[in-house]
């Protein structure tokens, strides 16, 4: 029997977590317009703290044989989350953010995980996936909701350095599909994955509160 590609065996693992991720309530008001803009501020702002956690491991394992082939500095979403903080909250945003207890504990695990290419590829894959996929179809929303266009409000969600986003997903799969571990440690990277969609999910349930705070429209 042709065993399956990791890839597929991966998102077959965490397809009910990927679902219930995109379930929760604040989501559903962010996309049918029922948020100002400053609580979609609030989702910026956890992705803010989340990212810069992200990336700063993905430098810091550049070198690494086995994480190497998922460092792409072209993702590196720290710039386009401060124009997008700059433009909901002003110059003054850094002031305005705190990270939600959910959200330090993201961190917490992925700055735990840093030295550990199989944690760092869970955390990576992820996030930067869903960005890639389900992601343009949030900025598309919000775009119309709110009115941002490049350069500030859903920069965060454009990826114009990528090119192609199929061809690059595709390459992506092809990666990971190529990782040269044992079947032991893809196993530990799935429970990781399941992990990370756990912690993520946690971050959107909290900002809940925010949907529940917003006024009646």
């Amino acid at each position: 029997m042709t065993e399956s590609p990791f890839s597929e065996v991966l998102r077959s693992a965490t397809w009910g977590a990927h679902e219930s991720a995109e379930d929760e309530s604040y989501l559903k008001a962010l996309m049918t317009g029922r948020l100002s803009r400053e609580a979609y501020g609030e989702m910026v702002a956890q992705h803010y703290f989340a990212y810069v956690a992200l990336d700063n491991a993905s430098r810091s394992l550049a070198g690494d044989p086995i994480a190497a082939p998922f460092v792409f500095p072209e993702l590196y979403r720290e710039e386009a989350l401060v124009r997008d903080l700059e433009t909901v909250y002003g110059s003054g945003w850094s002031s305005r953010i705190e990270p939600s207890k959910p959200t330090r504990t993201l961190v917490a695990r992925i700055e735990q995980v840093a030295a550990w290419p199989g944690g760092y590829i869970a955390h990576h894959y992820t996030r930067y996936m869903g960005d890639l996929s389900g992601g343009q179809f949030i900025r598309m929303e919000l775009e119309k909701i709110y009115g941002y266009g490049a350069g500030g409000g859903v920069d965060f969600y454009r990826f114009d350095a990528v090119g192609s986003l199929p061809r690059f997903k595709n390459e992506y799969r092809a990666r990971l599909d190529a990782l040269p571990v044992d079947e032991a440690e893809k196993q530990r990277i799935i429970r990781e994955t399941k992990l990370a969609y756990q912690l993520n999910t946690e971050v959107l349930a909290d900002l809940g509160r925010v949907a529940r705070s917003e006024p009646a429209a």
